[in-house]
Formats: C-alpha cells, structure tokens, sequence
C-alpha cells in the first residue's frame, strides 16, 4: 500500500477526505491534504501564470482564480483544517484575479503560511505576503516590475491614470501586509539599472528578506514546521 493510500485512508477514517482524491472536481487545482504531528493541513500550489477572464491557451500552465477562490473559503471554513500552506512558483499574470486570491488568503482566520518556490513574480508577490508568514528559497526570485498590459492601449490621460491607480492598489497591499516601505517598492518598481529591456528588480531569496518582501528563507520543510508551530499556538 503506498504512503498517499494510507494517508487518504486515514483521513477517511477521521471523516476528513482528501482534496486530491479522483472523485473531488477541485483536484486540478493541485491542493492535498497532509497530516503533520497531529495537525490537518491544507498544502496548495499557486503555479504558472495566474489566469484572469480569458482562458489561457492549453500550452499554459494556469492558476484559475475561479477553482482557487472558493477552495479558500472551503479551508477557511472546514473545520478539520487547521492551517493553510501556498507553495508558489508563478510568473504572474491577471492582476485582480491575483489580488482577489490574495485578499481572500489574508483574510483567513485560519494560520496560513506561504513559501516562495523558483519564482514568485508580479502579481506573485501580493500573494506570497498575502499569508501571516512567508518564505522563500534561497534559489528563488521575486520579480517587482510596473503594472503592463498587452492589446490596445489608448494614449490618453486616463489610460495613463489608470495604470497609476492599478499599480497604486499592488503597492498597497504589498505595503500592508510585509515590511517595505511605500517608497523603497516604489524605487524597486521603476529600477531602470537592471532589466535590459524593462523596468524593474530581480529580488533573490536573501535579497527579498533584506528588503523586507518575504520574512525568512527557508525550505518547505521550515514552512511546514513554522504553520505547525501557528496552528499549536492558537
């Protein structure tokens, strides 16, 4: 009997069953129960390119917004669930669907814990210090770049007010919920030093730790142990 049958018996035998069973529908989104010293959690992987109103073509890899969302609120309300882990290795993409993930996930009562795992780009960000602790691996990066978009562009005052509002929203939310400053995010977004052919900074694990983005680097193993030590703690 392999270890994930054992482990799926086992919650079936406390009544908790597991999210990456076959016949749960949200198996795609790639979330798994896992039991840790005693504690139930919610491990969920945010991947690829965060997938907005328009689906992406099949040769993307996506995160859709409208399988995550209600996930959420299954984990935040479930109460065999005692703490939620994001595993994040994104390049961005939909900028409100990212932030609507990453209102929801900071909202939760419930311990979350995020860690950063090859990249945590764009609207990436938001998300991994959407949760009350975050990490990152020391062989990853974070990418802070000006919000862009693709199609046409109307080169008008309110196309160019609106860009400022968008990316006046992701500072915030970064802002409120890590330790940078308003002003230093600021200066990693419109870095014109680095990027050949954009604006803005590529953050390594110890780089986004020293600029106050994620709080520690670490392994999925210091994650874990860190949302176990939260979910005792309550």
């Amino acid at each position: 009997m392999s270890e994930q049958t054992e482990l799926e018996e086992e919650f079936a035998e406390s009544g908790c069953e597991s999210s990456a069973s076959q016949d749960n529908p949200l198996m795609q989104t790639g979330s798994i129960l896992i039991s840790h010293k005693g504690k139930i959690l919610d491990c969920l992987t945010i991947i690829g390119q965060i997938e907005g109103h328009d689906v992406l073509p099949p040769r993307h890899k996506t995160t859709k917004y409208e399988h995550i969302i209600p996930l959420l609120v299954s984990i935040e309300e479930d109460e065999r669930i005692d703490g939620l882990l994001v595993l994040l290795n994104t390049v961005g993409g939909d900028v409100e669907a990212g932030l609507a993930i990453a209102e929801v996930i900071s909202g939760m009562k419930k311990p979350t814990v995020s860690i950063v795992l090859g990249g945590g780009h764009s609207i990436g960000i938001p998300l991994a210090v959407a949760a009350d602790k975050s990490f990152i691996a020391k062989s990853a990066s974070m990418t802070v770049h000006p919000v862009r978009t693709t199609g046409l562009t109307l080169g008008v005052p309110q196309t160019f007010e609106y860009f400022r509002r968008m990316q006046d929203r992701i500072t915030g939310f970064v802002v409120e919920h890590s330790r940078i400053s308003a002003e230093r995010y600021g200066e990693l977004v419109l870095n014109t030093g680095e990027l050949v052919t954009d604006v803005g900074t590529i953050l390594d694990g110890e780089d986004a730790v020293r600029e106050g983005l994620v709080d520690a680097v670490g392994t999925v193993s210091d994650a874990i142990e860190a949302l176990h030590a939260m979910t005792t703690a309550q």
